[in-house]
């Protein structure tokens, strides 16, 4: 049987260290998650990373905004709380209404503000191998493996995806890791041939149990980003009891990548508030 990466012990010791970094500032930081319209599955994401802030001792709210929001009103949201000293961090939830142009929005987010660690000169500090706020996602995954002792230096890493969230950052952070990395999409011709050659395979396609076990190598360590609700239950971009036939390590569906993106977030809320200080 393979290995289970389940994502909760590593987030709870992502927890105990900024729960002892909390206690050497001076103030308490503020994350302010901006939600545009009542989508039950972004309310309860967004619950959920409120309820850890103020479990962990820092402060947390949600602002909602009717679907109706103009995105020059969004914007104008955004650069209030920009000037606002008493929020530290700014989290506007995705996706947005088609109406409003995402790339527009993030750009506004004070990059020291940006916990998302997706405004454009965060996401160059990574490129250029300088992380500062990064993506939690990913960086939830490199927790993983770094907590696992999933060895990434020298091996062969293939990224399925490669959206501004997951994918590109993801294939960003192996490379910074020593990884070779291959980036996979919905373009690749015989994609079955790179995946078969993974060490390391980071499926994050949004498409329900899309990969099987005729695309791992046997032994690979495989990451399923993905969750779709469906009539049975939760699943992943990974058909985990086909994969498991061939696998070394899994992280499962629910209970693995799922945990450390808010862990990672609060993380990055309280090294917005660090980069902040400096300037207090």
């Amino acid at each position: 049987m393979p290995t289970d990466l389940l994502g909760k012990p590593v987030a709870e010791e992502i927890y105990r260290k900024v729960v002892l970094d909390l206690s050497l500032l001076s103030f308490v930081p503020k994350l302010v998650v901006v939600l545009v319209g009542e989508d039950p599955a972004s309310q309860t994401y967004v619950r959920s990373k409120e309820k850890k802030c103020l479990d962990l001792g820092m402060h947390g709210e949600t602002l909602t905004l009717p679907v109706t929001v103009t995105e020059d009103e969004l914007l104008a949201v955004v650069r209030k709380l920009n000037a606002d000293p008493t929020v530290t961090g700014i989290l506007v939830q995705l996706p947005l209404p088609p109406a409003i142009r995402k790339r527009a929005v993030l750009k506004e987010i004070h990059p020291l503000k940006d916990v998302d660690g997706l405004h454009a000169e965060n996401a160059g500090l990574l490129f250029q191998g300088e992380p500062r706020l990064q993506p939690c996602t990913p960086a939830g995954v490199m927790e993983i493996l770094r907590h696992y002792g999933i060895p990434t230096v020298g091996k062969h890493a293939v990224v399925l995806g490669r959206s501004d969230i997951v994918g590109r950052p993801m294939a960003t952070m192996l490379t910074l890791a020593d990884a070779t990395v291959t980036v996979c999409h919905s373009k690749t011709a015989d994609l079955a041939c790179f995946t078969r050659d993974a060490d390391i395979l980071v499926a994050a396609i949004g498409k329900p149990k899309f990969l099987k076990a005729d695309h791992v190598k046997p032994g690979a360590t495989v990451v399923d980003v993905g969750i779709h609700r469906t009539p049975t239950g939760l699943c992943g971009d990974v058909d985990a009891a086909s994969v498991k036939t061939v696998c070394g390590a899994l992280t499962p569906v629910p209970g693995g990548v799922g945990p450390m993106t808010i862990a990672m977030l609060m993380k990055n809320v309280l090294m917005a508030a660090s980069l902040q200080s400096k300037g207090r």
